[in-house]
Order: C-alpha cells, then structure tokens, then sequence
C-alpha cells in the first residue's frame, strides 16, 4: 500500500484528493492545510503543521497542492523527512534559478520530484500522440490552439473559483499557456524557438488575459492562440478550453470542445472519428488521475516516468522566453535550460 500526504486544501485540491481516494493501493495518510477546516473536509486525518503531519503520517509519497511561492520551503521540509516521492503542482517555484536548485537538491538526496503538469494526461492529446506516432496524418507541418474559456469578461473574472487570477502580474502565459508549453513539447519535441505578441485587454486584472505565441519544433511551427474573453462549441468551456488543429501532410487531426478528436485525409472530405466526446464530468478528461496513476505504476512497478522537475525547467525556460519576446519584439532562441 502506498502512502500518500497531501498538503494544500484549496480549489483545485479537491480534484487530487478525489484521485487519490479512488485509487487502489493508495491510502491518503494526511491533508495539511494552514485552515485546519479546510484539511479536515478533505476526508483525510487533517494537520495544520506540515512537519507534524510528514512525522506522523509518514508519508511514501508527498502531494504538494500550493501555490509557487511555497513550493521551494515545501519540497525541502519533505526532503529533510525523508520522503522520496514528491509531486509539486504548476507553475513549479517562483523562477528558474529556485526551481534548478530544488532540482539539484532533490537529486542530492535520491528523491523523484515530478511537476503536476497534467494537460498532456487529457485523453485527447493521448489519441493525438498515438495518431502521430502511427504517422496517419503523414509529417507534421502546422499546429494550432486556440484557447477559448470565456471566463475573462467584466469586473467579476475568475472571483467566483480562482480571484487570486486578478492578481498575478504574469497570468496568460505563467498559469495558463504554459501548459501547451508543455503539451506541444510532448507532441512535437522541445521548442526551439518562440515569438510572442501579448496584451491586457480587462483593466480589473494585473496581467496580459490574450495572446499569440509562435513556437519552432524543428519543421513544425506551433501556434499557442490565447484569449480568455472569447469562447468556443463546447457544453463546459472547461473541459478542453478551446480547440486545436494538426496539420500533416497526409491529413488534419482536430480536437474539439467536447473532448472528441477527429481525423481527414488530404484531399478528402470525410471526417473519421479518432477518439468520441468526453463524458468526464470533473476536470479535464480525469487527467488528474492519470497523472497521479501514472506517477504511482513508476514508484510500484518501474515503469518510465514523465514530467520529472529536471525535465520540466524546459517549460520554465520557455515561459520566460515568451515574455521575453513580448518584451523586446523578436524571436528568441532557446538555449539549454
């Protein structure tokens, strides 16, 4: 039985609490959380102190469902405990120095740190994986997403699940966009190159809410088309948050809002259906359970594990590049990160 702690009992906790619950071979040994009512309706054995907790419930694996700004002190107080399993949520640390040096010292003491970054677990973007490396729609050329939620309008935006968005200074890109950051990694390779053009279009937010970012994956060109104002044929604007096309020269893969993938053959005009609609009713196609299977199959069974934090500081790395193209108007070159 794998023990797992969690600490963090905020709005989306509840969809890693959920997962973990449900699955076999997994006991949730602990729920940290500053508000100890907010811990305790997590169903789990509830601590407002996180080294009392990672003492007592002494975890194999430690869930860390926290904002950035404590993820360093976090991951270090379960390095420190012991525990060689450690998930952190996205977007991983403050900034690509601190996420390296927890990297590093992760390694030091022999722990997997994984990166929650879960988009690239959504079914769909399985079913394109598995289109591509089957090679039916031939060699890929173009892809684009458009990223389509329809939350950002008026003065109430995000105050109803997530307020903290009005906040943050870097918001599109950093909480948003970085997951296709990763998810065109996934499919496509690693970024090579990145142009970005950025604004702010609701003056109640602090950061840019639309965008455009071309990302080079060697003969792919990837657009990331992101704007949260507008909206797209879906019934729960949340499940795939937009829409994408991958255009080979065989054929176009196209991920629609209802989860569905669909395939076309150059020259043709008969739509097949790759994957059918999503009937998942919580985030995202159960991604999160995907993610958190995925990481307990590597620690039970040694299986290879995706979206370790040494891999992940790509993604930083090519976040920061965006910004800094939006910045100074150019394309910016990516270099080792």
């Amino acid at each position: 039985m794998t023990r797992v702690a969690c600490v963090g009992a905020g709005y989306f906790s509840q969809f890693h609490y959920g997962s973990w619950f449900r699955m076999e071979g997994v006991e949730v040994v602990g729920a940290c959380d500053l508000d100890i009512e907010k811990a305790r309706a997590t169903g789990a054995p509830a601590f407002d102190d996180l080294g009392a907790m990672l003492t007592e419930a002494a975890p194999d694996l430690l869930d860390v469902i926290l904002p950035p700004p404590a993820h360093a002190a976090t991951i270090r107080a379960a390095l420190a405990a012991g525990v060689k399993w450690i998930i952190c949520q996205k977007p991983f640390c403050m900034d690509l120095d601190e996420a390296r040096g927890i990297v590093a010292e992760a390694e030091a003491a022999g722990a997997r740190l994984v990166v929650h970054e879960n988009f690239r677990f959504q079914p769909w973007y399985r079913a394109i994986k598995a289109e591509l490396e089957a090679g039916t729609i031939g060699n890929v050329l173009n892809a684009t997403f458009r990223l389509r939620p329809g939350d950002g309008q008026g003065p109430e935006a995000y105050l109803d699940r997530q307020p903290y968005f009005q906040e943050m200074p870097r918001f599109l890109v950093h909480e948003t966009a970085v997951h296709w950051v990763d998810t065109f990694a996934y499919l496509f390779g690693p970024a090579e190159a990145v142009y970005a053009d950025l604004r702010r279009i609701n003056p109640v937010i602090s950061g840019e809410d639309s965008g455009h970012v071309i990302f080079d994956h060697g003969p792919v060109r990837a657009l990331f088309d992101g704007n949260r104002h507008l909206d797209h044929v879906a019934d729960n604007l949340r499940r795939t948050m937009g829409e994408a096309l991958i255009e080979g020269t065989r054929g176009v893969l196209a991920l629609h809002g209802d989860g569905s993938v669909t395939r076309r053959a150059f020259g043709s005009d008969v739509v097949e259906t790759v994957l059918g609609p999503d009937t998942w009713d919580g985030f995202g196609g159960d991604c999160v359970h995907t993610l958190q299977s995925h990481v307990v199959g590597a620690m039970t069974g040694g299986t290879a594990l995706e979206n370790e934090a040494r891999e992940y500081l790509r993604v930083i790395a090519v976040k920061d590049a965006i910004y800094a193209s939006a910045a100074e108007g150019r394309k910016i070159v990516l270099e080792e990160a």
